[in-house]
């Protein structure tokens, strides 16, 4: 067994490609690692056989944004943009889980993609699966109330009804401000929608959270 075997999307590669591949080691990366930073070169294509890595971007005021999140059969835009067009990174990726990754380095990437149909399909495919995604974070920011977002993020991070995060953490999950946050949690607590500890965020009205989260309207 190869760890393309735990790859299903790239499982089904011709014998010659899959050869190619197969004699990559996976790597192990301990939570928080930062895999690579704004002015940065991508140097190949990261295939994430298990964990999450989050991708951030940071505004000149030093808020930042969650652009999205890359798990097992995910790609990461802005690695395909840099291989592929030799963008640098404008970006902040972290594990945020102990990961297994696979790098596939950039000549042989771009081989694959020259040779092998079933590997071009393989990452248009991601890409494209990614950019929907990246437009729903856009469409989010720009169409949804903060208080909605808020509210769809509790549920979406609930672990046992609860979220473990920072208020500056909630944030940057929902692109606004740490203040902003703080304002509506206070708000929340006050409904008996939630209650609020340092670092954490217990909820107790998730149906309430649920109407709002699907409540859109501008800001």
């Amino acid at each position: 067994m190869t760890w393309l075997d735990r790859a299903p999307d790239l499982s089904g590669l011709l014998h010659d490609c899959a050869r190619s591949l197969e004699h990559l080691r996976p790597a192990h990366l301990p939570r928080g690692t930062l895999m690579f930073r704004p002015g940065d070169a991508a140097q190949g294509f990261v295939v994430i056989l298990q964990g999450r890595v989050e991708v951030f971007l940071t505004g000149p005021t030093g808020r930042e944004i969650l652009l999205y999140a890359v798990e097992p059969g995910q790609s990461c835009v802005q690695t395909t943009l840099g291989l592929m067009g030799g963008e640098h990174y404008t970006g902040e990726a972290i594990a945020a889980t102990d990961v297994t990754v696979v790098v596939i380095p950039k000549p042989l990437f771009l081989r694959l993609m020259d040779d092998s149909a079933a590997f071009r399909s393989f990452v248009f495919t991601a890409f494209a699966t990614r950019m929907q995604t990246m437009m729903h974070v856009l469409e989010r920011v720009a169409f949804q109330r903060v208080e909605s977002r808020l509210a769809s993020t509790l549920l979406s991070m609930a672990e046992a009804g609860e979220v473990t995060a920072t208020q500056a953490d909630l944030a940057t999950r929902i692109g606004s401000a740490r203040e902003v946050v703080s304002r509506r949690l206070d708000q929340f607590a006050r409904r008996g929608w939630v209650r609020t500890d340092r670092g954490r965020v217990r909820l107790l009205d998730t149906g309430a959270l649920r109407r709002l989260a699907a409540a859109d309207g501008a800001e």
